[in-house]
């Protein structure tokens, strides 16, 4: 049976973006702070709970932490570098 982890066809890797859409700060692969929506939009635990309330304002959904992919498969599978900034949401406070 094919699919999954170790299947015969290779399955479509999340991003990884490499910014907040709010605030535009740095999310590298490996941090811990990421999260994201169903539809991958990628934002900061800060600006996810202070600017944006607990939901996407691109698609109304809910936001859950961001995946770690491990270092050894960054190697063959790189974290994205295309940045989306959406700097209209941010609320300073």
């Amino acid at each position: 049976m094919a699919g999954g982890c170790g299947g015969r066809y290779r399955a479509r890797m999340l991003e990884l973006r490499p910014t907040c859409e709010c605030c535009d700060i740095a999310l590298p692969a490996a941090a811990t702070d990421a999260v994201i929506c169903s539809f991958e939009c990628t934002w900061c635990s800060a600006c996810a709970e202070r600017c944006l309330r607990g939901v996407c304002p691109n698609c109304g959904g809910n936001f859950q932490p961001r995946p770690i992919r491990p270092s050894a498969k960054l190697r063959t599978s790189p974290a994205s570098t295309t940045r989306v900034f959406q700097p209209g949401l941010h609320v300073s406070r």
